[in-house]
């Protein structure tokens, strides 16, 4: 301890009365992409940002109310097509430089410049009109009016003094060493991040050091954290959940991703065009035996770790429309019904059309295998014994992330992946027609004009009765067109050791009251 504390007060990083502890390392379940907010591409990314940057509003984890530590007071203009923010005082960046109204309206025009190559951009240019500022206030205005202004300006702050316009690239060097007015100072490198507490006028952390290091195999993490050498893992994989929770040193901690997986369904591909075929393939599959096999999660476990879906939402979400027939096992006979009413023929184990077998190239993100072991072998086995040929692959989380997401993996047909959401869970970017900016996130570009409708009724929803019910109607829509099908919600634990205290975890933002935590070892 003593000997952190000499290094931390040489790094000139020791000189408040709010550090108590020395430092804490962690696993992640790989290392971020970026620390830049822009380029945020994977939950890492999400969650370490959040210790070095402060988004403009969050929802608080405690008491689930929005809330600012950058804005003092805020007015709604024009019945919300406006919120005019006054700034708080005594906010400094990280590099000593007094947070301004200007910061907040730079963000604005930065996500708001078409050469910035950012897919948060593309989401927020289709909600935001421009943003202008005084001495003490920053205007932004909406392209329409909002009931809840507030929940729209989710992003994260950066400083105008660091760059010379508003069009940044990826490889800006603020993508490794950012400089953010959050409780951390971060730095990227090429084997950990590293996190230097950073005293504010509205941040008091009492950790001096964090460093966050790529977990490997679960088994070794969570050997590690049972023997101190790390004091805390973000996700726990189910099989090893019974281990952690048995240690009277490590505890286990609910983390609500708010995330669902799911089975992108390449539409355009054509063996996979006619929706019967679509129809059938996700009764051909036995999600609780998945879930058994995968996760060791057996059918008759009264509080099991994974929920099935039937919808692109939570079951918790009031988008989720529960009237939607939820598949848990499989169902071959209705399949085989469906496949024949497509004009497929089963021979010798096999579907054929006009001769020829469907033949399915199916990837998985790699790190889901951590999660759920094996899942892309065991659905690839239950869909060749349904009768569908299959070729499976991993698929490393930059390719994911580059090509997958950005809609580059044309010739393949399925690809199992997982979406997490914020307090806003807009799934327009997923389904909508890629276009003028929409669709950023549509991974097969799927089009159809009556789900782009839906997605539009929502935009303009003045209530949140109008949104619920737009998104309860795409829910059943999306149940019969499956561009994707859904599989579950799997709940996530951390692990943390007990030295480790008041460590409240936000939903999606983990670290966002980062404030409280401490540390005693």
């Amino acid at each position: 301890m003593a000997r952190s504390r000499h290094l931390l007060v040489s790094l000139g990083i020791v000189s408040s009365v709010f550090l108590t502890g020395g430092t804490v390392a962690y696993y992640e379940e790989a290392l971020p992409t970026t620390l830049n907010p822009l380029f945020a591409q994977s939950m890492v990314d999400q969650r370490t940002q959040e210790l070095v940057f402060d988004r403009l509003y969050f929802r608080s984890a405690i008491t689930s109310t929005i809330k600012s530590r950058l804005v003092e007071s805020e007015e709604r203009i024009e019945g919300g097509k406006k919120l005019k923010m006054t700034v708080k005082k005594g906010v400094k960046w990280h590099d000593g430089q007094p947070f301004v109204p200007e910061d907040i309206c730079f963000t604005v025009d930065v996500l708001m410049d078409t050469n910035t190559p950012s897919l948060i951009g593309k989401q927020y240019r289709e909600v935001l009109e421009g943003c202008t500022a005084d001495k003490t206030s920053a205007t932004v205005e909406f392209k329409r009016a909002y009931h809840n202004p507030e929940e729209r300006l989710g992003f994260r702050v950066i400083p105008k003094h660091k760059f010379e316009s508003t069009t940044i690239l990826p490889d800006d060097v603020f993508g490794s060493r950012p400089v953010g007015t959050g409780p951390m100072k971060g730095t990227r490198g090429r084997t950990e991040a590293r996190f230097e507490a950073f005293s504010n006028g509205h941040h008091a952390p009492k950790i001096p050091l964090l460093m966050l290091g790529e977990g490997g195999d679960p088994i070794v993490q969570v050997k590690t954290i049972m023997s101190g050498g790390v004091q805390g893992l973000i996700a726990v994989a189910p099989p090893r959940r019974p281990e952690v929770r048995a240690s009277d040193d490590v505890g286990l901690k609910s983390y609500d991703l708010r995330s669902w997986w799911y089975i992108a369904v390449n539409q355009k591909q054509p063996q996979l065009k006619d929706p019967k075929v679509r129809q059938a393939l996700d009764l051909t599959i036995d999600r609780q035996q998945l879930r058994e096999l995968t996760m060791g999660i057996k059918p008759d476990d009264p509080l099991p770790a994974c929920q099935f879906i039937s919808g692109p939402f939570i079951p918790s979400s009031p988008y989720y429309n529960r009237s939607v027939e939820t598949h848990e096992t499989a169902d071959l006979a209705r399949a085989k019904s469906l496949m024949e009413s497509a004009g497929a023929q089963l021979e010798h184990g096999l579907w054929l059309k006009g001769g020829k077998p469907f033949n399915l190239k199916i990837g998985m993100n790699a790190p889901l295998d951590l999660e759920a072991k094996d899942l892309l072998n065991q659905l690839g086995n239950q869909l060749q014994a349904g009768g569908f040929q299959r070729q499976v692959h991993k698929i490393s989380n930059d390719e994911w992330t580059n090509k997958v997401i950005t809609g580059q993996m044309a010739d393949w047909d399925l690809l199992i992946g997982k979406w997490s959401f914020g307090v806003v869970e807009d799934v327009n970017p997923l389904f909508q027609t890629r276009a003028g900016g929409k669709g950023a996130l549509n991974i097969f570009n799927y089009s159809s004009a009556e789900v782009d409708a839906l997605l539009d009724k929502y935009d303009q929803s003045n209530t949140d009765t109008e949104a619920q019910d737009s998104y309860h109607e795409l829910h059943e829509v999306l149940a019969e067109e499956l561009p994707y099908i859904f599989l579950w919600k799997l709940d996530t634990k951390s692990a943390w050791r007990n030295s480790v205290r008041g460590n409240t975890i936000t939903p999606y933002y983990y670290f966002t009251e980062f404030d409280s935590w401490s540390f005693s070892g």
